[in-house]
């Protein structure tokens, strides 16, 4: 299947759209800009729509008449993590108003159920498959307490690490042993369900440290894994388990910035503008296909999934394992995110939708042509309202601009809050060029944010690229 003849590509797409025709489709619960472009594309085809959201978001939201929208209130979260983890239980019971919208909209119960990777697929939700979503099995495999037994079992090199009892000694012991010249970094367990985003993630430098950490995971986990601290570039590699092997695609920056003086870190968006030098490009890229053969082999596993980890001086060293269509694959297959997107859900869902290994890989140059990225910033605590405004760029930093923040800016910060505090991003972003690092321009933000709105976050710095100097 010649993927890179984008005729090819559309006649797929029109063909995995055609689940959706003309049927009533159910979305959420979510956050409804982040649903925008999805609502579209069943448009297109004709499907009827019922969007149930806890917030509406930050950017264009659906055009009026395009869906329903249901209103619900979502339990008070602190962070990411415990925003993801209530969206499967959110959408298996959901308030009196939102089941009799969603029986009305469907009253034939003809309807499939589009949750996204955080709605298991195991059980039907209010009688109605989820066609879009993943089963548990699949999500209990991002238990970064697994993770090095996985890398071990594909035979990917790997970080020394210890999985100890959330016991002070035992951490202090390991820790004690794995510190590196930065420190050690903890990662706690699933007891209580995913956890993601770094928020069970703590960096480790001396005994106040040690202590604080305990004292927080002691309620949360059983268990947590010690690593030494990792120093290079943050970044990701994303593959496809296809019938007939693991496609690898290409290296993913993440950009996360690190305040030394509170042993914090911060997320801030994702990018293939940075590329990791050709030889650990390949080195990257076959740990990718090494572990999506391990899952399809021993996990049955389908789809896509990302690694993360650390191009450090030694090579690239992962951390974590992402089975899901992850924000690092929605950005590297950019070039046409409507046919990635369909083609997840039908390898999840188990069907063969006849692309191959060569099919995927062969979009590679045109992938690797058209690099793309978004800085963007997340607080907690921090109410901003509904902002957009024009911003300039003069290599350094960014200015708020008396532009009007439409089609031609260059530069656009949009802000919103969302239940686990503020999120902005700056998109269009004309700081972003080939081979300039996100995590620079992150800062930039994160400087905008401090001087313009007094969301002081810390003195945050960049990791440095140890294999380019």
């Amino acid at each position: 299947m010649e993927l890179a003849d984008p005729e090819v590509r559309a006649d797929l797409t029109e063909r995995l759209l055609a689940t959706y025709a003309g049927r009533p489709v159910i979305v959420g619960p979510g956050i409804l800009a982040a649903r925008t472009e999805l609502v579209a594309w069943l448009r297109e085809v004709d499907a009827t729509v019922l969007a149930i959201t806890y917030a509406h978001g930050a950017g264009p939201k659906p055009a009026e008449g395009d869906c329903v929208v249901v209103d619900i209130e979502a339990p008070p979260t602190s962070n990411v993590t415990e925003e993801m983890r209530v969206l499967d239980d959110l959408a298996r019971h959901l308030p009196d108003h939102a089941v009799a919208a969603v029986e009305a909209f469907d009253p034939d119960r003809q309807g499939v159920w589009v949750g996204g990777p955080f709605v298991t697929t195991d059980e039907p939700v209010l009688g109605r498959p989820v066609v879009s979503g993943r089963p548990q099995a699949f999500l209990a495999l991002e238990d970064k307490l697994l993770a090095d037994a996985i890398w071990e079992a594909a035979g990917v090199a790997r970080a020394p690490y210890e999985i100890v009892p959330v016991d002070r000694d035992a951490l202090a012991d390991a820790t004690e042993g794995l510190s590196g010249p930065l420190g050690a970094v903890w990662s706690g367990d699933t007891k209580q369900g995913f956890n993601g985003g770094g928020d069970y993630v703590r960096w480790v430098r001396d005994e106040g440290d040690q202590q604080r950490a305990v004292a927080w995971f002691l309620p949360r986990c059983d268990r947590v894994r010690v690593l030494p601290f990792l120093d290079g570039v943050p970044c990701s590699i994303h593959g496809i388990v296809l019938p007939d092997g693991t496609a690898a695609l290409r290296p993913v920056e993440i950009s996360i910035l690190r305040d030394e003086a509170t042993r914090t870190f911060r997320y801030g968006g994702l990018s293939t503008y940075w590329d990791a030098p050709p030889p650990d490009r390949v080195e990257m890229r076959t740990a990718a296909r090494k572990v999506g053969e391990h899952l399809r082999e021993h996990h049955g596993y389908r789809g896509a999934f990302g690694i993360d980890g650390v191009l450090t001086a030694e090579g690239f060293r992962p951390t974590e394992l992402n089975t899901r269509a992850s924000a690092g694959f929605t950005q590297v297959t950019q070039i046409d995110r409507k046919l990635f997107s369909l083609l997840q859900d039908a390898l999840v869902l188990g069907q063969d939708p006849g692309v191959r290994v060569a099919d995927v890989e062969a979009l590679l140059p045109l992938i690797d042509a058209e690099p793309g990225g978004r800085a963007v910033a997340l607080a907690k605590d921090v109410v901003v309202g509904d902002v957009t405004e024009a911003l300039t760029w003069d290599g350094h930093s960014f200015e708020i601009s008396s532009q009007d923040p439409g089609v031609d800016a260059e530069d656009v910060l949009v802000m919103a809050d969302t239940p686990a505090g503020l999120f902005a991003k700056v998109q269009p972003c004309s700081a972003l060029a080939p081979g300039v690092r996100l995590s620079t321009v992150n800062l930039a933000l994160y400087d905008l944010l401090r001087r313009e709105y007094g969301v002081d976050l810390g003195d945050l710095t960049a990791a440095p690229d140890l294999r380019r100097g």
